[in-house]
């Protein structure tokens, strides 16, 4: 097939093929499409993120959770393609015409992928972790020795003072950093064991080709997703009941555009 990337040593593996931005425009209108067929469905599974979010923002009421609410929040892009499993379940059953009631998002629990699906999740939670850390980590090397007492004074601090500026630059490189590995491990990884008998391992290695195979339009759909979650933070994450579900039956559009059918 033309543009597509043919694993020639493997036949096993599947191929992956060269996309547009068309594709991702295609992606995210299959997934709206998907969000009006169930969205009373989809929101129910995403309900934790702004609950998760409500819950985070009673912590602000403790400084020291303050410096991490940020990583935390810009965490939850990298976990969140574990946590929508159910929603490319529904819509790959959307997609043969089955039953697509929210219960079937739990089928994965009774599939034959269910363990390498958990195994990638832990991946997926131990880089989510490895961030916080980091975070934490470059807050203690750069903004604690300036002792601010409360969010007011942090936040004051984190804007006003080089060290905050430091922060927040190399913050947002290594924040960077995570994300893309997070996209390259994940980006189709979870839609293709939910679709073929694969191992994780050829699940990651068909991801991390996908990307090598389409860096521009994979770094652009990277871009959409930070900015579609950066503006279902607002207010208090409860618009990621929302972006959440749609981003999540995008990826399964996405990941038809980008691997080859057997």
């Amino acid at each position: 097939m033309s543009g597509a990337y043919a694993a020639e040593s493997n036949p096993d593996i599947p191929r992956v093929r060269r996309i547009g931005f068309s594709d991702l425009r295609i992606a995210l209108d299959g997934g709206l499409e998907d969000f009006r067929a169930f969205p009373s469905h989809a929101v129910f599974l995403c309900l934790i993120y702004p609950i998760v979010g409500i819950f985070l923002g009673g912590l602000l009421l403790s400084y020291y959770v303050v410096p991490l609410f940020f990583p935390l929040v810009a965490g939850f892009a990298l976990i969140g393609p574990f946590a929508a499993v159910g929603l490319y379940e529904l819509s790959r059953r959307r997609e043969l015409g089955l039953d697509s009631s929210w219960q079937h998002a739990f089928d994965v629990l009774r599939s034959p992928a269910k363990w390498s699906v958990f195994g990638l999740g832990v991946l997926l939670m131990a880089i989510f972790i490895a961030w916080l850390l980091t975070a934490r980590w470059l807050y203690h090397v750069t903004m604690a020795p300036l002792a601010p007492q409360d969010a007011g004074a942090f936040l004051r601090d984190l804007f006003t003072t080089g060290a905050g500026w430091r922060m927040i630059v190399w913050g947002n490189l290594i924040g960077f950093v995570f994300s893309v590995i997070a996209l390259c491990l994940s980006v189709v990884s979870f839609p293709l064991l939910l679709d073929r008998h694969v191992s994780a391992a050829v699940a990651i290695l068909t991801s991390v080709r996908a990307v090598l195979e389409n860096p521009v339009v994979m770094a652009g759909w990277g871009i959409i997703v930070a900015a579609a979650l950066v503006a279902g933070s607002v207010p208090f994450l409860l618009g990621l009941a929302v972006v959440m579900p749609v981003l999540g039956h995008a990826t399964w559009h996405l990941y038809r555009r980008v691997v080859v059918a057997n």
